[in-house]
């Protein structure tokens, strides 16, 4: 079993800017991708940036230019600094671990997510 803790997020104005972190516990062997995903209230989720264990970063391109992916192997942790927030913005962010657990099968588990609201 791997779980995943999320902290961060909160309200804050546009313009304005959170930091997310997420860690990874549990029977882990190795981490391959770890991500950032949102879904806003009647939408479907949506990936935001994901990070690979190379160090390779994809974002979506409304987040391109103000949100920054980053990872922390010896951690198992993967964190998103949002700047610049724009109301568009407000969802649910949830984190996503994908890797092997001992024994060398798959896991690919979701954090419980965290609210982020922005607004004026």
């Amino acid at each position: 079993q791997v779980q995943l803790v999320e902290s961060g997020g909160g309200l804050v104005q546009p313009g304005g800017y959170l930091s997310l972190s997420c860690a990874a516990s549990g029977m882990i062997l190795s981490i391959n991708s770890m991500g950032w995903y949102r879904q806003a209230p009647g939408k479907q989720r949506e990936v935001v940036a994901q990070i690979t264990s190379g160090g390779s970063t994809n974002y979506a391109d409304s987040v391109k230019g103000r949100f920054t992916i980053s990872r922390d192997n010896a951690k198992n942790t993967v964190y998103l600094q949002m700047n610049n927030l724009k109301h568009e913005d407000t969802a649910v962010y949830y984190c996503n671990v994908a890797g092997f657990r001992y024994g060398y099968t798959l896991f690919s588990s979701w954090g419980q997510g965290t609210q982020v609201t922005v607004s004026s």
